[in-house]
């Protein structure tokens, strides 16, 4: 029998993981907790095998709640049960000593396999979850070209439809340097036209 504790406080995600388990018998849900506070004084008095935590709690940050059950409570087992999938976000309750992190609308099926998992001591992290950390990971390697003050100001005045003939006159210089700053541009970027690199430079969060 693997005993759960619920910390949510939307009674419809509550409603729906209690319809969940209703037909798996070796997962019992022995309380529900709206806030932080509750739960940490309620667990005290129960037997608790895993905790499924949402992030946003009314009176405290899910993460350090993680942290403090984790702390006075080391056997309990943790899952996030959360709306946001930043990385950012995932790695914190990891790093606090979550050993699962499911979005909640992942299926039942993932939700129940983090559950098993966990009470194991394994760790599981949802299909949408793991899909975040590896886009992550993948951006953590892309290489962002470094541009000048200068270049940077052409590429927005360009970006905002400006001829060559007007951001020269706006920067006061010559079309023949705005010209040279627009071929360094693509050169840095390694694309064929100015399109491309101010798309570039706005996803990379350069402009």
């Amino acid at each position: 029998m693997i005993r759960i504790v619920i910390i949510d406080d939307h009674p419809i995600v509550i409603d729906g993981l209690r319809n969940l388990f209703s037909n798996h018998p070796d997962i019992l849900v022995v309380n529900t907790y709206k806030t932080g506070q509750e739960a940490l004084q309620g667990i005290s008095m129960q037997e608790v095998d895993v905790i499924l935590l949402d992030i946003n709690l009314p009176d405290m940050n899910g993460i350090n709640l993680c942290a403090d059950v984790k702390r006075l409570y080391p056997h309990v087992k943790i899952i996030a049960l959360s709306l946001h999938n930043e990385h950012a976000v995932i790695r914190s309750m990891i790093q606090n000593g979550a050993l699962g992190y499911v979005i909640k609308n992942a299926p039942g099926d993932e939700i129940l396999t983090a559950i098993h998992e966990v009470s194991e001591g394994h760790k599981y992290l949802c299909t949408a979850t793991r899909a975040a950390l590896i886009s992550a990971e993948a951006d953590q390697h892309i290489t962002v070209p470094l541009i000048t003050r200068r270049e940077k100001e052409v590429l927005q005045l360009i970006g905002k439809g400006l001829t060559t003939q007007q951001v020269a006159d706006q920067l006061f210089i010559s079309p023949h340097t705005v010209e040279s700053h627009r071929k360094k541009l693509m050169e840095k970027f390694e694309v064929n036209n100015i399109i491309s690199v101010i798309k570039m430079a706005t996803d990379y969060r350069l402009l």
